[in-house]
């Protein structure tokens, strides 16, 4: 049993639930309007997502690949042009699929462990 619980990570568990959830979440801040990517680092990052550059950068170029998102370049008054993301219409029929697969998971957890 003591080989077993070594392991076990719960912060690795955590991490990749969160993983699990990233993109999700990325296209639920792009939904909202155009948005900056640092915009939604910050944004991520206040709800303790516990993201950094390195793991949001590839997944938006992933997603633009994948047309979910498009981009365009808007002039910035405090250094050079910036990005700013937006959904395609591929994109919010991916994230209202996304959005009710949560609903439909987060249910069918919260009845499998509070089950008596």
């Amino acid at each position: 049993m003591a080989a077993v619980e070594n392991q076990f990570s719960i912060e690795n568990t955590k991490v990749q639930m969160r993983k699990g959830i990233l993109e999700f979440c990325i296209l639920g801040i792009i939904s909202r309007g155009e948005v900056y990517a640092s915009d939604i680092l910050d944004e991520l990052k206040s709800a303790n997502m516990l993201v950094v550059e390195g793991t949001v950068y590839p997944l938006l170029t992933r997603l633009k690949n994948l047309g979910l998102l498009a981009y365009e370049w808007k002039e910035s008054n405090s250094g050079p042009p910036r990005k700013y993301y937006v959904l395609t219409e591929q994109g919010r029929g991916a994230l209202d699929e996304l959005q009710f697969t949560w609903l439909e998971l987060a249910n069918a957890v919260e009845r499998t462990i509070t089950k008596k």
